[in-house]
């Protein structure tokens, strides 16, 4: 297994690098302009992105704002859980709309999971209703963020593959 990472690790040149670069400051940009400011073929970079995304090294997303959709409150939550019933956990509390991020984690919490909400009603509604409610979650703790100082293409709340398409803000 660990032979298969280094693999693909190694496979990633330079080239690949400036072209995930590229497409990091804007998805959007077509192949023919990025292939000019390469010097290369709009094939080879077409190539080289399906071979990017075909590896899972990079995905092509649209980003959403939070902010922008509705979902004025965004906060960290850290939970402790039922050693038994960790996984169980998870994947049900994976399903909830308002978490955007989970994972699995060692140190003083189990699970962190990143949720957005409308307001602190809807924050309140979702601890309430439905986190607490889940077999196993013993105890949260529940961090709220005031401003982002700092967010890069990994950052959580910049995960488009997770974000809530599917909530939408009361009227």
């Amino acid at each position: 297994m660990e032979q298969n990472n280094n693999t693909a690790k190694s496979s990633i040149d330079a080239l690949d690098l400036r072209i995930i670069d590229a497409l990091q400051i804007d998805g959007r940009r077509p192949f023919t302009k990025l292939a000019a400011e390469l010097g290369i073929s709009e094939a080879s970079v077409r190539q080289r992105v399906a071979n990017l995304i075909n590896n899972q090294v990079m995905q092509i997303v649209a980003i959403t704002n939070p902010l922008k959709m509705g979902f004025s409150l965004a906060c960290m939550i850290g939970l402790r859980v039922s050693g038994d019933r960790l996984l169980e956990v998870a994947q049900e509390i994976s399903a909830f709309d308002e978490v955007i991020y989970l994972i699995i984690c060692a140190g003083s919490f189990d699970l962190l999971a990143e949720v957005v909400c409308r307001d602190n009603d809807h924050l309140l509604s979702f601890l309430t209703d439905k986190l607490y409610k889940v077999a196993g979650v013993q105890q949260t703790e529940t961090y709220i963020y005031l401003r982002v100082t700092k967010q890069n293409n990994w950052a959580f709340l910049s995960q488009a593959s997770v974000s809530p398409t599917h909530i939408r803000p009361e009227s």
